[in-house]
């Protein structure tokens, strides 16, 4: 009989007895596939909800998009030649205005009588938008207290208020970021007197294309038409890049949090197999002296832990399943269109893939090890345990199963330098709670002569022979690393938005200020008793077409860089460095400098580009693409929430140019209102932006975030309590039999129950330690290198890490040996 058909008889009937020792291997293991596959699915469906509500999304099967003003003639009669249906819409920003004075920022949308050509907008009350009509979202007439039938003044322009928007078909691929939705009818845009030269205008043109013509052939067609032009151009299929791009970034960070619950659950893994080969020692030594093989008993038992494997990875995945349809529910207020739940093969297989490698990981190497222990040692190896190692060539696989996982994480990542650092983390993360239990249980030996029964009862369970001292110390603190390493960033995140910012940041920017209006813009601002500081600056909109004449489409950035070559960024010129300019390669151009255009860029960029002082970067500004000569590089504190561009140009050929001005102002917080209200009657054109307000939306974002990965996390410390669980009844018989004799001797339940609090009280506080450190170091990692942004120590979370870990750890303990202590000492010594 082959070893593989022994293998699998002997496993049949091993299971017959049941599978309790191995339950800890299937809840692991479903736990963590279970918050990938979640993941994975809801990142699945969320894309097929984009790509099939594509042309409803975008408003158009093609987008064509302009800054610079409306398109040419020559090319909407060419658009209008060749689509099925051609619709007009523009979106700018504006001050909408109650009868009372009371006004707030919108996001306005004047749209054509075409709009939408897909989807539906829906109103309250219901009914068509009509000439002199305005339609806004709900937040706008609670703002400004008014009801259906009230007049908003928006420019120079009255309107009667319709009612509320209820649906904005497009709202995904044109959301309103610092102020809600206000629409129009086009026929009015004039009459509010809003778009002026320079002014920050997007002209969008959304076409339906006629039978049998694809986006791709009419986008090339319209390109090779009327090329070098500047104008943004989208199909269906990307309709919402930014959404997308989001979207897979925050499924790359949930994934890593789910994939740490499932190394976490690896250990739980190991836990099993290692607990279940100890309830079958007798048996395998049994097997061992009748003339069994090493290579019969690890088949048998590598046979049984692949069954259970599969068993908790098919649970994983049923359960992950459910878990998306609980998750769109709940977040759906967030979710940027609602995702089609259905079964998508790629994201099932990889959390399969991902619950398949883990188990090999991490239960090769204690199967190894007891096909290499003899009979008669497994006898006392819960006593004396053995050194046996595994073979080269298991320690081979294990190694190569352990690589593949590593691999699999980041060649499926966003990131795959995150990627990297992550697993190089994890590792690191292993060995150091390793060590650290390796010190515990050394520091616990040089205290044996302690005075206190307890005490020193407590410290010797901490390194007797097959104490489980690192399991429980690597299991919990993996998932209390995480859990405290997406606090600390949280809170950092909050403490600058809550905190930092508004002592830093200016009160209001105001944008579109025309040049004929600047001067008396300077006068009228500060001549307000309230405002303490004015700063405006010339603005425009530039596109970068080219780096060292290679196409933008065509460079490689670095991932944290490659948001500045894509759609358009503010560019303004200035003969002086600005104020608070920090200079770190080239000089800046003389005062009276005349020549070719120089450009002073951000150093941060050019690193990511790879380019510095004397290189070229080419910007599309007003449909001119102009080559800009890069002076000198600076560092930009974009913190401070100041007039930052990522560009200034030299003067000389962009003060021809047609051009709005930008500026901030700082003012008494209690006289906000005043200050906007004395401007906006001023300059109905003008439109201002409350900071405040801006960071409340910022806020919202992160903590809607926050919570997502919170939730995850939450995942790493229910899997690392499951493997504390596991490891607290895997020593259940030890801790029975350990009680049993120490009452046989005369100690006292109080005694017993210190001994084992002291134990796992240490344990816990240990972990605790050791995560609060390594999550603090984590933290500030992401935080500083990843976020750009400013760290600091809050010890006050660290303290709740600690505690939780303590106090976690003591609930189980104190389980355990309130169990232990019910056990009869009589039966239990008769049965020894």
């Amino acid at each position: 009989m082959t070893t593989l058909s022994l293998a699998l008889r002997f496993a049949r009937r091993d299971l017959r007895g049941g599978v309790k020792g191995l339950r800890i291997v299937l809840a692991c293991l479903a736990l963590g596939v279970a918050a990938i596959t979640a993941v994975g699915t809801l990142r699945a469906g969320i894309a097929e909800g984009l790509r099939a509500d594509g042309a409803r999304i975008l408003g158009g099967e093609v987008e064509v998009a302009s800054q610079q003003g409306p398109l040419p003639e020559a090319a909407v009669a060419w658009l209008t030649a060749r689509s099925a249906r051609l619709s007009l819409l523009t979106q700018m920003r504006a001050m909408a205005v109650a009868p009372d004075g009371e006004r707030t920022l919108v996001e306005m949308k004047a749209v054509d009588s075409a709009y939408p050509l897909f989807g539906k907008l829906v109103l309250d009350p219901p009914g068509p938008l009509a000439p002199g009509e305005v339609a806004v979202e709900r937040v706008v007439m609670d703002r400004l207290g008014v009801s259906p039938g009230a007049t908003i003044r928006l420019g120079d322009a009255r309107f009667t208020l319709r009612g509320a928007i209820r649906t904005e078909p497009d709202k995904v691929a044109s959301p309103a970021i610092l102020g809600p939705r206000a629409m129009i009818p086009m026929a009015n845009l004039e009459a509010t007197a809003l778009v002026q030269p320079g002014s920050l205008v997007t002209w969008e043109y959304r076409v339906a294309l006629p039978p049998g013509t694809t986006a791709q052939s009419f986008v090339a067609a319209f390109r090779e038409a009327f090329p070098q032009n500047g104008w943004r151009i989208r199909t269906a299929d990307a309709a919402a890049p930014g959404v997308n791009r989001f979207v897979d970034r925050a499924a790359f960070f949930l994934t890593l949090a789910s994939l740490t619950a499932l190394l976490v659950g690896g250990i739980g893994v190991a836990t099993g197999v290692r607990a279940w080969l100890d309830q079958r020692a007798r048996t395998i030594a049994t097997l061992r002296c009748l003339g069994a093989s090493p290579g019969v008993i690890f088949t048998t038992y590598l046979v049984q832990v692949l069954a259970l494997a599969a068993a908790g990875i098919v649970i994983g995945l049923a359960a992950g399943f459910g878990l998306t349809a609980i998750g769109a529910a709940a977040l759906a207020d967030a979710l940027p269109v609602p995702p089609r739940i259905g079964l998508y093969p790629e994201p099932l297989a990889l959390a399969a893939l991902y619950g398949l490698l883990t188990a090999l990981a991490f239960a090769l190497w204690p199967l190894g090890r007891a096909m290499e222990i003899p009979g008669a040692a497994l006898f006392r190896d819960a006593i004396q345990p053995s050194g046996a190692r595994p073979r080269l060539a298991l320690v081979a696989a294990t190694v190569a199963a352990a690589g593949a996982l590593a691999a699999l994480i980041v060649g499926t990542a966003e990131n795959r330098s995150f990627a990297i650092f992550f697993v190089a983390g994890a590792i690191a993360t292993l060995i150091v709670f390793r060590i650290g239990a390796q010190a515990l249980i050394a520091l616990a030996g040089r205290f044996r002569g302690v005075r206190r029964p307890a005490l020193r009862l407590g410290l010797a369970n901490l390194n007797r022979p097959g104490a489980p001292t690192s399991l429980i110390l690597v299991s919990l603190g993996i998932g209390l690393t995480t859990l405290a390493a997406v606090a600390l960033i949280e809170g950092n995140l909050r403490r600058q938005i809550a905190e930092q910012l508004p002592e830093a940041a200016p009160n209001f920017y105001f944008i579109d200020i025309q040049s004929t209006q600047a001067a008396e813009f300077d006068r009228l601002a500060a001549a307000q008793p309230s405002v303490t500081e004015v700063r405006r600056v010339p603005s425009l909109r530039a596109r970068v077409v080219a780096v060292n004449g290679v196409p933008a489409e065509q460079v490689t950035p670095t991932p944290e860089t490659a948001w500045a070559l894509r759609g358009d960024r503010g560019l303004t010129y200035a003969a002086t460095p600005p104020e608070g300019t920090r200079i770190v390669a080239g000089q800046w151009w003389p005062a009276d400098y005349s020549g070719e255009t120089l450009i002073s860029f951000d150093a941060a960029l050019a690193r990511g580009w790879g380019i510095g002082i004397g290189d070229t970067v080419t910007l599309n500004v007003l449909g001119r693409d102009l080559p800009m000569r890069i002076a000198n590089l600076r560092d930009i504190e974009w913190r401070g929430l100041g007039i930052n561009f990522v560009f200034v140009a030299s003067p000389g050929l962009l003060e021809a140019a047609p051009h709005t001005h930008i500026a901030t102002v700082r003012a008494d917080p209690a006289r906000e209102g005043a200050v906007l209200r004395t401007i906006s009657e001023a300059f109905p054109n003008v439109s201002g932006i409350r900071v405040r307000d801006a960071l409340e939306a910022v806020a919202g974002l992160l903590e809607r975030i926050g919570t997502a990965l919170s939730a995850t996390a939450g995942l790493t410390l229910a899997a690392g309590a499951l493997v504390l669980a596991g490891a607290v009844a895997a020593g259940q018989r030890r801790r029975v039999r350990d009680a049993v004799v120490l009452k046989t001797v005369g100690a006292t339940r109080a005694q017993i129950r210190r001994a084992f609090l002291v134990e796992f009280g240490l344990l816990g506080a240990t972990a605790g330690v050791i995560a609060a450190a390594i999550g603090t170091l984590a933290s500030w990692g992401v935080v500083t290198y990843v976020m750009r942004a400013d760290w600091a120590f809050l010890p006050g979370t660290l303290a709740l890490v600690v505690l939780a870990c303590t106090a976690l750890t003591l609930a189980f303990g104190y389980a355990g040996t309130a169990l232990a202590l019910r056990a009869r000492p009589a039966p239990f010594l008769r049965n020894e």
